[in-house]
């Protein structure tokens, strides 16, 4: 499953999508541009603790989250910063959320592996592997009770499946028809094993078991991505859910920044594969130049309007202050008034 073979080319749309595939270009760049700026300030020291780069599968979180509405719930994954930006996170309180700044999306006091942002349904990043898992169920289980049409997607990697929690969530998804959608994003490895000698047979297979409709998909193809979650999450608004996706996608860096020499798991040509003939930016810019969607010219403004913005959000986050000490019993105990909330 390290290897997985994407398809030739974007699946083509009419040309009246043009906007939302613009859309969809800049929201992966956003994705890549964050996670370059994030990883610089580890190796410069000015970021606190690890994080895990999420750049190399940006074609999952955006093609998962355009086919999403503002008040639909997905849930996220230590490997988080991507599926945050494709939700409509800004710049800005996410930095300052990775520096542990008072700005940002928790007030700096969850950091990378837990930014939530309630104000576009991320209910929250979660550092425990398939942790997240009940709490998409319980936000569809929700959506249901209260009579509304939104629905939850659960984002976890290949390595969670092994999870215990995994099976009775999508058991009771099951039985009652919850608007959940499992994403699988399957990167190839579980840390630093592969993913063949963690997961014994089909991982589809494992929500066909529960008789969940389940599918595979290319994770480096946004169109293919969006295409099949559109109509997923029509379906699943109208009771037909839940349904489970397996995403086939790889990560560039190591587990977390500091797998920095991985030849023990993996070789250098195999990443160098993905990179120069499977990356979801590259073939997507391909694509938009040949269909006449926008110029080579215009792309490059594009990325540098980004790259700035996100320049300023980073020179922003450092020099933005701290938390109060004052603040730290705040959002910890329910029966406490405090004087900031």
């Amino acid at each position: 499953m390290s290897a997985a073979q994407p398809t030739a080319k974007p699946t083509a749309k009419p040309k009246t999508n043009t906007e939302d595939y613009l859309r969809m270009y800049t929201q992966m760049v956003r994705i890549r541009t964050f996670e370059d700026n994030a990883n610089q300030l580890y190796l410069s020291a000015k970021m606190p603790g690890l994080t895990h780069m999420y750049s190399g599968e940006e074609a999952v979180a955006v093609g998962i989250c355009e086919a999403l509405n503002t008040t639909d719930k997905i849930t996220s994954t230590h490997r988080g910063h991507g599926h945050c930006v494709a939700k409509g996170a800004n710049f800005k309180e996410m930095f300052c959320e990775l520096l542990g700044k008072e700005e940002g999306y928790c007030r700096g006091k969850g950091g990378s592996m837990h930014i939530a942002d309630q104000s576009n349904g991320n209910l929250g990043a979660n550092a425990i592997v398939g942790g997240s898992m009940g709490i998409a169920t319980g936000a569809a289980f929700t959506s249901k009770m209260l009579g509304k049409d939104d629905v939850a997607v659960c984002f976890f990697g290949d390595g969670a499946t092994a999870q215990g929690l995994m099976y009775e969530v999508m058991n009771m998804a099951a039985l009652w028809n919850l608007p959940v959608i499992y994403a699988c994003e399957n990167n190839g490895y579980s840390e630093y094993t592969k993913t063949e000698e963690i997961a014994a047979g089909s991982i589809t297979a494992r929500a066909e078991a529960f008789g969940i409709e389940a599918h595979q998909v290319d994770g480096q193809d946004v169109l293919a991505v969006n295409a099949l979650t559109t109509d997923l999450v029509a379906r699943a608004r109208k009771g037909e859910g839940p349904f489970f996706m397996e995403l086939m996608t790889y990560r560039y860096h190591g587990h977390h920044v500091g797998d920095i020499n991985r030849e023990y798991y993996r070789t250098k040509a195999e990443e160098k594969d993905w990179k120069d003939n499977r990356d979801p930016i590259i073939r997507f810019r391909a694509h938009l130049v040949s269909e006449g969607i926008a110029t080579e010219a215009e792309i490059d403004a594009m990325n540098a309007e980004i790259a700035a913005d996100a320049e300023a959000a980073v020179t922003y986050a450092l020099e933005a202050k701290y938390p109060d000490a004052s603040e730290v019993d705040m959002h910890v105990f329910t029966d406490i008034t405090h004087a900031l909330a």
